[in-house]
Parts: C-alpha cells; sequence; structure tokens
C-alpha cells in the first residue's frame, strides 16, 4: 500500500489511496464502511467568527434567526398573529439569504448549502404568504385559491 524510505518521506505503491486523518495514503474503496466513526461537517459548518471570540459571536448567524423567530412567536402569542407570523417567514427567508451570502454560518448549516437553502426558503415563503392571506382584512388575495377552497367545499 505505502512505503516509508528512510528520509521519511512516504511512498504509495499504490494508484488508488486517499489521505486519512492523519495525513497517511489509504487504499480508496467504494464500499461503505461497516461502523461509522465520524461525520463531515457540513460545507460552511465552520466557525462564523474566530476561535477566540467568544460562543455567541462565532454562532452569529443562527443567534440572528433564532432571535428574530424567538420575537416573532413573542408578537404571535401578544396577539399580534400577522406581524409576528410574518416575522417568522422572514427570519426563515434570512436564514436562507445567510446560508447563501456568507461562506461559515455555524450551526445554521445543517444540510448541503443547496438543501439548507431551498428549506428555509421555501418554508420562509409559505409562512409569509399564509400571513398576507390570513383572515380577516387578508392583505394578499390569490383568487385561484379561493376557486379551489369553493369547489372542494360545495363539490
Amino acid at each position: 500500500m505505502f512505503e516509508t524510505d528512510e528520509t521519511g518521506e512516504i511512498t504509495v505503491r499504490d494508484p488508488i489511496s486517499v489521505p486519512d486523518a492523519e495525513g497517511r495514503p489509504r487504499r480508496a474503496t467504494r464500499r461503505f464502511p461497516l461502523f461509522t466513526r465520524d461525520t463531515a461537517r457540513p460545507e460552511g459548518g465552520g466557525r462564523a467568527a474566530p476561535g477566540d471570540a467568544p460562543a455567541p459571536a462565532r454562532q452569529w448567524p443562527a443567534l440572528a434567526v433564532l432571535a428574530l423567530v424567538g420575537l416573532g412567536l413573542l408578537l404571535t402569542a401578544l396577539d399580534l398573529f400577522r406581524l409576528g407570523t410574518l416575522l417568522i417567514g422572514v427570519a426563515l427567508l434570512g436564514g436562507a439569504a445567510l446560508r447563501w451570502l456568507v461562506p461559515d454560518v455555524g450551526l445554521l448549516a445543517v444540510r448541503s448549502r443547496f438543501t439548507d437553502i431551498v428549506t428555509c426558503g421555501t418554508l420562509g415563503t409559505a409562512i409569509v404568504l399564509l400571513a398576507l392571506m390570513a383572515q380577516p382584512k387578508p392583505l394578499l388575495e390569490i383568487p385561484f385559491l379561493k376557486d379551489t377552497l369553493h369547489f372542494t367545499v360545495s363539490g
């Protein structure tokens, strides 16, 4: 597989090899291991601030989204339903934008960048649209939805 010469240089005998955690070449295989020893961090899952910064500063993107969602839930509990749910949707859209624009977002990176953006963007858009269409006095009316509702209820 690999040999070490007298100078300490590693020579790879096998043309198909990859470095392991310590940097030594290892034969690559297409087989999955029987036991998982570690998990890969999602791309962008690094610290959003330097390592010597306090813990909250390193996770500012996730904390910003959580703070806005918390404020939206508080406003909803205080009977400001439309404003609270709009804020929750905007927070999710902001999380999607942060995931797209900021290279290291810390705990905001859960899956791949594409999946995180699509998930947060879709949920944020749906929540904003539902908040705008909520009764009474909806701020947004989509005519085909009203027709669909009448068709399903009366049919």
